[in-house]
């Protein structure tokens, strides 16, 4: 795998702490050989004591192109790089970095538009129908701007924090204009079902909705990304629903950050279907500081 590594090779990070089970390098370098890319992958373990002094070492590789965020920088990130796309200033961290030539750090999050993408390239649309989201944590908060943005007619958050489910529906509602409310994990009324909670990841979880109330013509997306399907994808389909679980999110999010970072450009132009602003992220930047 080394072999391909020169001088002129572009280098993509992995900042994070406690690294050792992380996949992106495994994943990132065999797509940048397939590609012919000039380019690698390598993880940067750094502490959260660390990241300040890392930033400042890494803005002096002129050959650093990208960095992929994963915890505990996520939020930390914030205040460290240049710009913000406005799905970071949305959702409040970053999880995707590109390096400009002329020395600007611009941070994104691609975790909502890449729920939103993994949907529309499966033919399920989010525009014009009314989602259930149950968590409003990182994840949900991201999804909730996410399918807002793609025309939601309403948005229905839940979340065992009712103040935070409150807060992230207000802030959609403003920012969007998308008729959004905080209510019960109840999917009836509703086309399409998200689960943006853990609860999946146990054996012994409760599901986050109950599978009596769902309707075969609903789509249920559960963003737990497990080789086994979820049991609320199973309890679904038993119903008759179609149902995505959280591979679908990640490939769209893949997608849109091979993109952002410059990668993998696709010759028929905009990625899924996304509106050129999602498709262009440099559009539409705004300022950290």
């Amino acid at each position: 795998m080394a072999t391909h590594i020169k001088g002129s090779t572009r280098l993509y990070g992995l900042l994070g702490h406690r690294l050792a089970a992380a996949k992106s390098p495994q994943l990132l370098n065999p797509v940048f050989m397939n590609q012919g890319e000039d380019a690698v992958c390598i993880p940067f373990e750094v502490t959260p004591d660390g990241l300040c002094n890392f930033v400042i070492g890494a803005r002096a590789l002129n050959n650093l192109a990208g960095l992929l965020v994963t915890m505990p920088h996520k939020q930390s990130m914030l205040a460290l790089v240049d710009a913000l796309h406005p799905t970071a200033r949305q959702v409040g961290a970053i999880n995707v970095v590109r390096c400009e030539g002329d020395g600007r750090w611009i941070g994104a999050v691609f975790d909502g538009l890449g729920c939103v993408l993994g949907m529309q390239q499966e033919g399920h649309e989010p525009a014009g129908k009314n989602v259930l989201l149950v968590g409003a944590g990182g994840a949900g908060r991201a999804i909730a701007f996410a399918v807002a943005g793609a025309g939601a007619r309403s948005l229905t958050v839940c979340d065992a924090d009712e103040q935070r489910a409150r807060s992230l529906a207000e802030s959609v509602a403003a920012e969007t204009g998308c008729a959004t409310r905080v209510g019960p994990p109840d999917p009836r009324g509703h086309h399409i079902v998200i689960n943006a909670t853990p609860l999946g990841m146990g054996a012994n979880d409760p599901l986050p909705v109950d599978p009596e109330r769902l309707e075969p013509d609903m789509l249920v997306v559960d963003i737990i990304n497990s080789p086994h399907s979820t049991p609320l994808c199973r309890a679904a389909r038993e119903k008759g629903c179609s149902t995505q679980d959280g591979g679908h999110l990640h490939r769209g999010q893949a997608r849109l950050v091979l993109r952002f970072l410059g990668l993998n450009q696709d010759a028929d132009g905009e990625p899924g279907g996304l509106p050129p602003e999602h498709a262009q992220p440099d559009q539409a930047m705004t300022r950290t500081s």
